[in-house]
């Protein structure tokens, strides 16, 4: 088939120090990370954490949580957005405001998670794209293509990842 949405997606193998996207689980699995996550907007540090978790799902790239008590939380605006997820429930999402400077539906936090992602309860987990910097300790990542997705894009991973042009199917 011509048709590149309908095709089967080929993984890529990792090299040193690389993970597939393709050996992440379904459902997800949440996992800590001891690296130091940080999240920039507007010249202020809207996360920084060495206690953050990273949810891992099949195709995706990894999407990082962070606990409220290493978010500025002041900066965060109730966007009543909300996106359901098969897997962890409802999501709410939150609008950054720094200043004059403002980012639409930049972080998601699940409140009341489904059972088996109790552990992200209220943490906050923020687009890469919609933020001045995301670091993993410190490379900056790329948000995951396509914009739907909120995972964080890193030479630690490989794909084809979800979001790409032509996965519209997977």
């Amino acid at each position: 088939m011509n048709d590149r949405s309908s095709a089967t997606p080929v993984r890529i193998p990792p090299g040193p120090g690389q993970e597939s996207v393709w050996d992440y689980p379904r459902p997800p699995r949440i996992e800590p990370t001891a690296r130091r996550i940080r999240v920039e907007f507007g010249g202020e540090v809207i996360a920084d954490s060495r206690r953050a978790v990273r949810v891992l799902e099949t195709a995706g790239a990894p999407c990082f949580y962070v606990p409220p008590e290493d978010v500025r939380t002041d900066l965060l605006v109730s966007s009543n957005y909300r996106t359901f997820c098969e897997w962890k429930g409802t999501a709410d999402h939150y609008d950054l405001a720094v200043g004059d400077r403002g980012s639409r539906r930049a972080a998601w936090s699940y409140l009341h998670p489904s059972p088996g992602f109790e552990a992200i309860g209220g943490w906050f987990s923020f687009y890469a794209g919609r933020v001045d910097a995301a670091l993993v300790g410190d490379e900056a990542a790329l948000p995951q293509p396509g914009g739907f997705y909120g995972g964080w894009v890193t030479s630690e991973i490989v794909g084809p990842i979800k979001g790409e042009p032509g996965s519209e199917r997977w």
